[in-house]
């Protein structure tokens, strides 16, 4: 087996001095990768999207619940065979036909480290910035880039010293993050003016801040204080391109409503002030109604599953290396739904608070939706310097353990004997790059939905194929044999590949065609569904290999 050309040392079966990850080692790594800062952004757009803080907590403690399910399904055969996705996948999708799915599942790992590692770079920009005594510009500045370097070097010096410095950082990295976000709730509580109080502000985002209403007038409606009071003083409005000529005008204390016979007839942008802080200018939009309330529900659903479909898929390549089947089970049921929920509520509570509690923020569209841009809020220099550098260290541990382990083994499936896990985890940060996280950053709840459509199926054929097919068993030497078990067809599975593109076409239709938006809003599970039941029902020859290689 060692002088196959599919073998390398770091794609063989894990040897029994590296198989340490008992319970503990899972529940950690598993409350180390959920308290992370998308976790906190996808939070904070439920609330951000008009939902209340029960509605969200529901959906998201569903999502990872439901996701938890198939991460330790697929994590079993990790555990039993001690080897990564990309050998195991041999056995579903063929030798050569598993770098396919496994490259989207890279590519997509490859996307998340560059947009972690730009959330890292911010936390070190806003870092100079207190330091330096200069407030943090708004876009996209010099400075924010010179920070993504140096989060970016910081992370290849991890992913450089292995896999086993991953676990050991992950376990005391993860409890900085969780007491920022304690503090900020601390801040919260004070600013919002109580507990309740902050968690009732989300209602002030079911209507946008400016809007047209039936009659053709404009609503304006910016963000209000603890006590329901404008934050606004005053406001300006008109053509985008004259609106630094427009005047300035008074706000009342409840909004404003402005009949249309006052308004020109063009296209209107709108801006708000309060003593020196000014928002930025919005442009009026339609009152559109609101999906129904399924809808919205089963959109997020689908984005927090896909939140962690990745990890679903590959999930072997951690579960590898636990002592026992047990410590993989209990550990992930221990430390994953429970810890995005608890960072998640964080979140939302922190997020409902800032609605209210910084004065400077007088437009829901300026609110602060992550912790790095809030905590560069405040004025105390060393505080904000403590928080960011505890926010970078979580961070980068967080993207090493979720967005490198998987996609460096799928880089060195490509090339065994000439790639090994430290060269593809530099190539996932070199892709990283590439993919332009800061055009990511804003764009995550809509990426997630496609995500799901193309990873949904890939997890539905390896389920299929190993419970279904294959009942549990495969053969490890046939996984690192060119013209075994699983060449199948040139090395690719006909089944698998039938299975994938289907399960794909039923995930992603309802894209382009309207009346199948449902199978689009629930990508993940339409595509998943539909590929397992395709494989099954196409591969029942494949029962006979079982018993023949097995």
């Amino acid at each position: 087996m060692e002088e196959s050309p599919l073998y390398s040392a770091d794609l063989a079966p894990a040897p029994e001095s590296r198989c340490t990850w008992d319970l503990w080692s899972y529940a950690a790594i598993w409350v180390g990768m959920a308290v992370c800062i998308p976790t906190w952004l996808l939070a904070s757009y439920m609330i951000r999207n008009g939902l209340d803080w029960t509605e969200a907590l529901a959906i998201i403690f569903a999502g990872n619940l439901i996701v938890t399910v198939p991460m330790i399904l697929n994590g079993r055969a990790g555990a039993r065979y001690r080897l990564p996705f990309a050998v195991l996948g041999r056995a579903a999708f063929g030798v050569a036909g598993v770098h396919g799915p496994a490259m989207v599942r890279a590519l997509v790992a490859c996307g998340w480290f560059g947009v972690q590692t730009w959330i890292g770079g911010l936390a070190i920009h806003a870092i100079g910035c207190a330091v330096g005594g200069v407030p943090v510009e708004a876009g996209l500045t010099p400075g924010k880039f010179a920070g993504f370097a140096l989060s970016l070097s910081l992370n290849l010096i991890i992913i450089w010293r292995g896999i086993d410095s991953i676990r050991r950082v992950e376990i005391w990295a993860a409890p900085l993050l969780l007491a920022v976000g304690l503090c900020l709730m601390a801040w919260g509580t004070a600013a919002g003016g109580g507990f309740s109080p902050v968690l009732r502000q989300g209602g002030q985002l079911d209507q946008p801040t400016a809007a047209y209403a039936a009659d053709g007038g404009v609503v304006l409606a910016p963000l209000r204080d603890s006590r329901g009071v404008v934050k606004a003083r005053q406001f300006r409005i008109g053509p985008p391109e004259t609106m630094d000529d427009a005047p300035w005008r008074s706000l009342a204390a409840a909004g404003e409503r402005l009949p249309a016979a006052e308004l020109p007839d063009a296209p209107l942008a709108v801006q708000f002030r309060r003593d020196d802080e000014i928002s930025t200018a919005i442009d009026v939009g339609a009152s559109n109604p609101s999906a129904p309330r399924f809808a919205i529900w089963l959109f997020w659903t689908t984005a927090m599953v896909g939140f962690w479909a990745t990890m679903s898929i590959s999930i072997a390549d951690i579960t590898r290396y636990s002592r026992s089947q047990a410590a993989q089970v209990t550990g992930q049921l221990l430390g994953l739904p429970g810890a995005m929920l608890f960072y998640s509520f964080i979140s939302i509570f922190v997020t409902s608070a800032a609605l209210t509690g910084l004065d400077r923020v007088l437009i829901a569209e300026d609110a602060p939706w992550d912790p790095v841009t809030l905590l560069a809020q405040f004025d105390n220099p060393a505080l904000v310097v403590a928080a960011q550098l505890a926010l970078l260290v979580a961070t980068i541990t967080t993207n090493v353990a979720a967005n490198v382990i998987a996609p460096a083994n799928v880089f060195a499936n490509l090339l065994p004997r000439r790639i090994d896990f430290r060269l593809g985890g530099i190539i996932t940060g070199i892709a990283g790059v590439l993919i332009a996280p800061w055009w990511l950053f804003d764009r995550i709840s809509d990426l997630l939905v496609f995500i799901s459509g193309l990873l949904g199926p890939v997890l539905g054929v390896m389920l299929a194929d190993y419970y279904w097919v294959r009942r549990g068993v495969v053969s490890v030497r046939d996984l690192f044999d060119p013209a075994g078990a699983y060449a199948y067809w040139r090395g690719v599975n006909p089944a698998a590949m039938l299975a994938l593109g289907l399960g794909v076409a039923a995930a992603l239709v309802g894209y382009f065609v309207p009346m199948l938006e449902w199978l689009y809003t629930g990508s993940w599970f339409s595509g998943c569904l539909v590929a397992f039941a395709v494989y099954g029902l196409c591969a029942p020859g494949d029962r006979a290999n079982v018993a023949t290689h097995s």
